[in-house]
């Protein structure tokens, strides 16, 4: 019995449907041209000069994802601010050595290609890398029948930063005394989410409508902050010694990543304010201060470590740049306590 030919589209990859959406992510990756771009998306590989005016350019990469946060992206039917998730959890992640973000790559899966909600993905994507200065030159988007449940997609991106090789921040400089600035948070960001969706799921009914002043969801949703202009911009004014990024592990276990060995952070309970989204989260939880320290960013998203006579200037820099900064924290000898103590 002859049977009848398949093609690539009866066995659930519709190649049109990704020309398509290359063809709507075009306009957007071209907004995020700067120098640098030799040869972007369309070709096997993207193509980028590290910019002339680096005279020891030091690459720095870093990648990631969003994490179980998509799940409620699924539900809610949000998928607008995912994008910028994704290209912050990586360029945040780079500019914690002193670097500037240069490029970022995407890869998007997906079990059949929704091109309405791709393109809302990659149009986050897009707009994330424009804030950060960072250009979108390439990416996937790989349709995999049978490989995730309708509707469903996952995301992991890749970006590549430079910096001069002597001012590549290590932390060694950091020294008892230094006082510890924190920049505040959008939200959760894009860390601790398994938990959140605990939380959502024990209220059941009794959400709150509006947490922060906007719609409960809005809350939950919102993008991770980018501190990649402000940062560099306080960089080029003033002797940084140390950054680090609250994502998985919090303030507890990010800040001791950028400390020399024999120091602690001494943190100041309630200098920086707890906003309503974490207090009905700890509240939902019922979990201790240590452990919404440890879970979440809990309202700071980016620490700054410089000397204590620098610290103001630093602070009113990053104030003009557009950052809500509090004084959290001095640095101390270590000692036999944790590396980071909260009191």
């Amino acid at each position: 019995m002859t049977q009848s030919p398949l093609s690539y589209k009866d066995a659930g990859v519709d190649i049109d449907a990704g020309d398509a959406l290359v063809e709507r992510i075009k306009p957007l990756a071209k907004k995020t041209l700067r120098e640098g771009v030799l040869a972007g998306i369309g070709g096997f590989g993207a193509l980028f000069e590290v910019p002339k005016r680096y005279k020891e350019p030091v690459l720095v990469s870093g990648t990631d994802g969003v994490g179980t946060k998509l799940k409620l992206a699924f539900e809610w039917n949000m998928h607008d601010t995912v994008g910028i998730d994704l290209v912050a959890m990586s360029v945040n992640d780079v500019l914690v050595q002193g670097a500037e973000p240069l490029f970022f790559l995407d890869y998007f899966a997906c079990g059949k290609l929704d091109i309405d909600t791709a393109a809302a993905v990659v149009g986050g994507i897009a707009r994330g890398c424009e804030l950060s200065h960072c250009a979108l030159i390439g990416g996937e988007t790989a349709e995999m029948p049978g490989m995730y449940p309708a509707g469903e997609y996952d995301l992991a991106g890749f970006c590549v930063g430079a910096v001069e090789k002597s001012k590549i921040l290590t932390g060694r400089d950091v020294k008892p005394g230094d006082v510890v600035l924190g920049l505040a948070s959008s939200g959760v960001h894009s860390n601790g989410f398994s938990l959140v969706r605990k939380c959502i799921d024990r209220a059941g009914a009794a959400l709150p409508t509006t947490l922060d002043g906007r719609p409960f969801r809005q809350t939950v949703m919102e993008p991770t902050r980018l501190y990649v202009r402000s940062v560099l911009a306080a960089l080029v004014q003033h002797p940084i010694k140390a950054l680090a990024h609250i994502t998985g592990g919090g303030l507890l276990e990010n800040i001791p990543r950028v400390l020399p060995e024999g120091t602690a952070a001494h943190l100041k309970k309630g200098s920086w304010p707890q906003t309503e989204l974490f207090a009905w989260l700890q509240k939902t939880a019922a979990i201790s201060d240590f452990e919404m320290n440890r879970t979440f960013n809990n309202g700071i998203g980016m620490v700054v470590v410089v000397d204590a006579a620098n610290a103001q200037a630093t602070a009113q820099t990053l104030q003009a740049q557009g950052e809500s900064v509090h004084e959290i924290g001095v640095i101390a000898e270590r000692g036999t306590g944790a590396p980071v103590q909260v009191r």
